[in-house]
């Protein structure tokens, strides 16, 4: 196969490239599998996003405990052994946070950036970036600006824009008590770049979820709230625009409970944990103009087989497919879901998980072709598990952070520059 040449877009694309690992993570038909059970002592109730590192390492974080009982970061390598690589409220006063939950994002430097919802210099949460070997370095304590100005310490996780600097959404707090975005740089410089509730009776919406920056150079979000929630569009420089306000539609969806992903048709595709009629929740799609349609009703049949309230992130596979979680079945005897939509709308259950609820903050596709994730509840100490699911997909190349539509997932080799890389 021919390499890809991505000399001519250096400038646009980041050209730190995840490799598969051959034989690391062997893809297998339709098989699901713990990868590790944590018993508390390194960590308790993972969540967020997992992110795979450079070294082909999965990195995340729980919000429970660790040697202080107030989270950890943690490093799982393919042969399923996992190294805690941080106890957070190590320092005194617990001046390196606590509580993160919302998991943690690769940079296009290496290093693993996330977020504490608890200590800090004000005790308002911190945002930091972490080593893979483990050195932590605190950028920014929440509520450094007057009355919190820049928000609370948020559970939403960041994304690194195309300019370097990574962005994010807190859901309490700013000049409005409605919510922030912001931009942090790797160094630490913190810009507020929007407050929610700004307009009256908060018509912008409040609570935001965490963002991706689409093609079009824009940022796009949700928010849980305004009332029944909204989906905006947020220019680099931080003029918001409302491009949908849930249940104005019959029988609507309504408080979306994670962020969008932006599909390889070009569309915006998110979940809504609640809706009228069913009150289960829903998957939609939205244009980057804002034209909505609800693709997808769940649990509308009587034993509620595909799963109900959806709070998980949707991601795309490699296939061209979402994939996603719910949070539990309707019936108390079964426990959420791993499922893949089709983006006419069409849902089939890959995994059900034992338990009355099972709270799995959706799941990633590492370059093995399998989907990794967490899930909070699915032990009987209900300390939490990393699994593993694999239904045939090859293993594939990835740009590091994900570059715009740029598909990678037939290469073999890639050239950065022209140099050869494999």
């Amino acid at each position: 196969m021919t390499p890809i040449d991505l000399h001519s877009k250096s400038k646009h694309l980041f050209v730190l490239i995840l490799l598969c690992l051959a034989t690391a993570f062997e893809s297998k038909a339709q098989t699901f599998s713990t990868v590790f059970a944590f018993d508390g002592t390194n960590g308790s109730q993972p969540n967020g996003p997992l992110a795979q590192g450079l070294d082909g390492n999965l990195y995340g974080t729980t919000s429970n405990g660790g040697s202080q009982n107030l989270g950890t970061v943690f490093k799982v390598t393919p042969t399923r052994h996992l190294t805690t690589l941080y106890h957070f409220c190590s320092q005194v006063e617990c001046a390196d946070g606590g509580v993160p939950e919302s998991g943690l994002v690769l940079g296009t430097d290496g290093n693993l950036y996330g977020s504490t919802t608890f200590g800090g210099v004000h005790n308002a949460g911190t945002l930091f970036r972490i080593t893979p070997q483990g050195l932590l370095t605190t950028l920014y304590n929440f509520c450094a600006q007057p009355g919190c100005g820049g928000g609370y310490g948020t559970n939403q996780a960041l994304i690194q824009g195309t300019d370097g600097n990574f962005y994010g959404a807190a859901p309490s707090g700013g000049r409005n008590r409605g919510g922030t975005i912001f931009k942090i740089s790797p160094a630490g410089k913190f810009t507020l770049l929007y407050s929610f509730c700004s307009k009256p009776d908060c018509a912008d919406g409040s609570a935001p979820n965490a963002l991706v920056q689409a093609t079009d150079g824009n940022f796009y979000g949700t928010n849980q709230f305004g009332p029944g929630g909204t989906v905006f569009r947020l220019t680099p420089s931080g003029t918001l625009t409302t491009l949908h306000r849930f249940c104005v539609q019959t029988n609507c969806g309504y408080f979306p409970a994670a962020g969008l992903t932006q599909a390889s048709d070009g569309a915006l595709y998110g979940t809504t944990a609640f809706s009228v009629g069913s009150s289960f929740g829903t998957a939609f799609k939205i244009t980057l103009q804002g034209a909505f349609t609800t693709i997808h009703r769940f649990c509308t049949d009587l034993d509620c087989d595909d799963g109900a309230f959806p709070r998980g992130k949707l991601i795309q596979g490699t296939d061209g497919n979402l994939y996603g979680t719910t949070t539990r079945k309707r019936s108390t005897a079964n426990g959420g879901t791993v499922f893949q939509l089709a983006r006419s709308g069409s849902l089939t259950v890959l995994h059900t998980f034992p338990g009355w609820r099972s709270d799995a903050p959706g799941v990633i596709q590492a370059t093995d072709g399998n989907f990794y994730g967490t899930t909070t509840d699915a032990t009987a100490n209900h300390h939490g598990i990393i699994f593993k699911l694999g239904i045939g997909l090859a293993p594939f190349v990835e740009t590091a952070p994900p570059a715009g539509a740029v598909d990678l997932s037939g290469a073999t080799a890639v050239d950065v520059n022209r140099a050869p890389t494999r």
